[in-house]
């Protein structure tokens, strides 16, 4: 019911999970992160996978050791998908025999995708075609260009419905964690959602704190800076915002 792709972006570290289902908040179940690593739990969603992988992840475990631990737990495994990246970027990924055609995973260096009910294997190969050939793109637009690429080969075979894309910069808590739980064109939405961070959202969490500097920069101003020069750079593009924000009069 789903096609993900898992991410590491090699100079920085940064791990990625896009998700894309004709079901309803795909977001909430699917995506897992922490510092040691990435999982995407889809088809007859377990997320116990996730919770528990993690927890395998930063034990050391490598990726199919992890997943032949929670296969032996699940007597359910058949009709499960996982796959999964560690923090170093090495990958595995599990497609049980009854899970819903098309459905398989692929991987190259640094990406993984997967999928089920799927329109046919060539939505994998163009995610991972697109991925691959975007290198110079920035991580979290080069996600959604290979998100947009399965879709556009046909996607889930049933149609859309929720899409997500979640990005971690090594510590337990998202840098970008977005969501579209219902609407016809999701990943449309998540480009909007993207667009609208880039406004205000990112330059603040360019500021907040992290596992190597507790405080951050508590420094307003520069945020201030930062959104002043975005507004600029917009206007002399023409460039409306995205945003659907009410400001009270």
């Amino acid at each position: 019911m789903t096609f993900s792709l898992i991410a590491r972006e090699p100079e920085t570290g940064h791990l990625g999970v896009a998700v894309a289902s004709r079901f309803f908040a795909v977001g909430a179940t699917i995506p897992f992160i922490t510092p040691f690593g990435a999982i995407a739990s889809q088809a007859l969603v377990n997320p116990v996978w996730g919770v528990e992988g993690g927890k395998l992840l930063a034990a050391g475990d490598f990726p199919e050791t992890v997943l032949k631990t929670l296969k032996s737990k699940d007597s359910g495994h058949h009709q499960r998908q996982v796959h999964l990246m560690t923090a170093d970027g090495q990958s595995a990924g599990f497609t049980g025999s009854e899970c819903i055609d098309w459905a398989g995973h692929k991987t190259a260096e640094n990406i993984s995708v997967a999928g089920n009910m799927l329109a046919g294997e060539r939505v994998l190969e163009d995610m991972l075609s697109c991925y691959l050939d975007t290198k110079s793109v920035p991580f979290a637009e080069r996600l959604l260009l290979a998100m947009e690429a399965g879709e556009a080969a046909g996607g889930d075979k049933r149609g859309r419905q929720s899409a997500s894309l979640t990005i971690h910069r090594g510590e337990a808590f998202p840098w970008l964690d977005l969501r579209c739980d219902d609407d016809a064109e999701p990943l449309i939405e998540i480009r909007r959602l993207l667009d609208v961070a880039g406004e205000r959202y990112i330059h603040f969490t360019e500021m907040m704190g992290s596992s190597a500097n507790f405080s951050g920069h508590a420094d307003r101003s520069k945020i201030e800076a930062l959104i002043k020069a975005g507004e600029e750079a917009r206007k002399a593009e023409n460039k409306p915002s995205a945003s659907r924000q009410f400001e009270r009069p």
